[in-house]
């Protein structure tokens, strides 16, 4: 029997700058899987996309509470990493805009619902940018105690929305 048990799956089929995904998160659980699989964008310039946590009430926090690191391996040139603290989102290598490549995603969330913790991710992701292949692994934090049940994936910059995907989220069970 899987330790995993799908929650939500959402497709994306048309153009759009971002993305909800709600009540996903709840006391059934304190860790989630998320699956963000060929994500195409529109754009033709390298963008890096962002996530934002949805609280209880329904709102997307773009407050300067996220903190997050990555370590980059490009094709194209030497390695490299990034940070971001005091943030409006989380930032990640999410899409492609280069046909017929595409972006995926897989993250961890830990104690999201849980309003007496902050909630951290970790995640591995692999992208196309201006033709060359990508591949970030990265932690983050969310530095909040509110209760999250969701996120929101948005494009980075306004230019490049997400053409095709699908998200996948599931919770994961942990057997004693």
């Amino acid at each position: 029997m899987s330790n995993l048990r799908l929650i939500n799956e959402t497709e994306i089929t048309s153009s759009v700058s971002s993305v909800d995904i709600t009540d996903v998160f709840s006391a059934d659980f304190d860790i989630y899987k998320i699956t963000i699989n060929g994500i195409k964008t529109t754009g033709t310039t390298s963008v890096r996309n962002r996530i934002r946590v949805i609280n209880s009430a329904g709102s997307v926090s773009s407050q300067l509470a996220y903190d997050n690191a990555y370590l980059q391996a490009k094709s194209w040139t030497s390695f490299g990493e990034g940070r971001n603290t005091a943030s409006t989102s989380i930032t990640t290598p999410i899409g492609a805009s280069d046909n017929p490549d595409s972006g995926n995603t897989t993250m961890y969330v830990f104690n999201p619902y849980n309003s007496s913790s902050y909630t951290f991710f970790l995640y591995q992701a692999n992208s196309f940018f201006n033709g060359n292949m990508e591949m970030d692994k990265g932690i983050a934090v969310f530095k909040d105690t509110n209760s999250i049940t969701g996120f929101q994936l948005l494009d980075d910059t306004g230019t490049a929305p997400f053409n095709t995907g699908s998200i996948r989220t599931y919770g994961l069970r942990v057997d004693s």
